[in-house]
């Protein structure tokens, strides 16, 4: 086993955090959690054996062992290491994390995220979910490792550059070169990473976006139009009737007519 799926919509439940010391008696251990995950942060050397695939644990590396998943550990003396045992509920999008992973620059704060979950644990479990929750969204996000596959971390960087400027012009030029690289180079890995181009992406949050407004607040339509980066209305008219399949007002509207409903399927939580 080279890579786990986590579904991170809904926060984990936090059964369990705190600081282990093996290899004192034993070499070697094996065990399984029937019912939790298991997130270790190392601080020694030794090998892990997931479904029959050998893992090098080395300082800094993190892991991710699935519920009822064998667990062989082969240290080299006392090994000491950050944990947390969860439960993930299992909705939403599934997203593909290495077992082990070297998490980088991204280091010192999911070990300070996970410091903090173990001094959660005890008194206010709540605060150590969310201190987890934190950790596995940043591994979810880290750039793929050198012969690994994943997304380009240049493709993340500009989805996250266009989610922070929505509300200006955008141009694919200007998100290239926030990214570093080419128009051409940026376009040809957006498509290949989301099946998608980048102006197309960017329509699509916009509107997204706008349907939220429309739906959940009492903003304007002018206002919810320059808030999603079309203040020209006409354009903004266009863009709701062939993204949303109707104008800004009847979205508004539909949403005065189903007063209970809570979201609207397929939306972004962003």
């Amino acid at each position: 086993m080279r890579r786990v799926r986590l579904h991170l919509d809904l926060p984990p439940a936090a059964v369990h955090a705190g600081v282990g010391v093996h290899g004192l008696t034993a070499a070697e251990d094996v065990f399984r959690l029937p019912d939790l995950w298991q997130l270790h942060l190392y601080d020694y050397e030794a090998e892990l054996i997931v479904g029959g695939t050998s893992h090098a644990i080395r300082p800094g590396r993190v892991s991710l062992i699935p519920p009822d998943t064998e667990a062989r550990f082969r240290y080299r003396g006392p090994s000491e290491h950050r944990y947390a045992h969860f439960k993930l509920r299992g909705e939403g999008t599934a997203r593909a994390v290495p077992v082990m992973r070297d998490p980088g620059p991204a280091g010192p704060a999911l070990a300070e995220a996970l410091r903090r979950a173990v001094a959660a644990a005890p008194a206010t479990p709540a605060r150590a979910a969310a201190e987890v929750w934190t950790v596995l969204w940043r591994l979810t996000e880290l750039p793929p490792e050198p012969g690994g596959a994943g997304r380009h971390p240049a493709v993340s960087a500009a989805l996250a550059h266009i989610e922070a400027n929505l509300p200006r012009a955008l141009a694919v030029p200007e998100v290239a070169a926030a990214v570093g690289l080419s128009h051409n180079h940026l376009t040809r890995l957006f498509r290949a990473a989301t099946g998608t181009t980048v102006v197309a992406h960017i329509r699509r949050r916009r509107l997204e976006r706008a349907r939220h407004l429309l739906r959940e607040s009492t903003l304007s339509i002018p206002a919810i139009a320059a808030a999603v980066g079309l203040p020209d209305l006409q354009a903004f008219n266009k863009a709701c009737r062939r993204e949303l399949g109707a104008s800004p007002r009847a979205v508004r509207a539909a949403r005065h007519r189903n007063p209970d409903r809570q979201g609207v399927p397929g939306e972004s939580a962003n």
